[in-house]
């Protein structure tokens, strides 16, 4: 690991980790608006295998919810991974909502109609 880096790719919607500019891991998500505040599902953290068990997943993880708690964004944990994450981080807690059948709507229509 020469010069890990995260970087927010909103046109993409996630959030990358990066090695020496090349991307080699994504905590994707999709913006929700049917709530009483703007809302980001994240559904998919992934890491390249071979740079498993580094902890960047934390990292992509921490930079990601850091910077959607700061946009003033509720986090919508559908992801395995960042709904582990946060009952492991309490101090996401007040920004973490629970997983309600209208997210997981948006999200089967969203993510069908982007494999067309």
């Amino acid at each position: 690991m020469s010069d890990i880096t995260v970087r927010h790719t909103p046109g993409r919607e996630r959030f990358e980790i990066l090695d020496a500019g090349n991307v080699i891991g994504k905590a994707a998500y999709k913006e929700y608006d049917g709530g009483a505040s703007p809302e980001r599902v994240f559904y998919h953290t992934v890491i390249n295998e071979e740079y498993g068990g580094q902890g960047l997943a934390g990292r992509l993880a921490t930079v990601a919810l850091d910077e959607t708690v700061k946009a003033g964004v509720g986090i919508v944990p559908v992801c395995p991974f960042i709904k582990k994450f946060l009952t492991k981080h309490p101090e996401y807690a007040g920004n973490a909502l629970a997983v309600k059948p209208a997210h997981l709507e948006f999200l089967n229509g969203a993510l069908a109609g982007r494999s067309r």
